[in-house]
């Protein structure tokens, strides 16, 4: 079955308080469940916020360097990914649109080449 990364930028998820976010809890919690039930759940999680804790490997000048933070300066960044194992782009659209409800902002979603390692 092709797998989808189902994505958001931090940036998407804009400014609440406190309790709008612990009211996103249950909701959301309860989308990834559903996954787990269905079987077509691979990963799901958030990531630290704090963008400078980020490093970066590169080795196109020939040479391995790590650097701290980003890759490159940016305004957005990956808060979160949840990948997901299901039989068709119609099944992603329809995880993605429960997690985009669930967590309360938009999802955008990708497919993963074929041949793609997996463990």
């Amino acid at each position: 079955m092709p797998e989808y990364l189902i994505y958001f930028n931090q940036q998407w998820v804009g400014d609440h308080d406190e309790e709008w976010y612990q009211g996103r809890v249950a909701p959301s919690r309860a989308v990834i469940a559903e996954l787990q039930a269905a079987g077509q759940l691979v990963y799901a999680g958030g990531l630290v916020e704090e963008v400078e804790e980020a490093f970066s490997a590169d080795q196109t000048s020939g040479e391995l360097l790590f650097t701290d933070g980003p890759f490159v300066e940016t305004k957005e960044y990956l808060g979160g990914l949840t990948i997901v194992d299901v039989p068709d782009e119609e099944t992603a659209r329809m995880w993605a649109g429960k997690i985009a409800v669930g967590c309360g902002w938009p999802q955008e979603v990708r497919q993963f080449k074929p041949g793609s390692v997996k463990q």
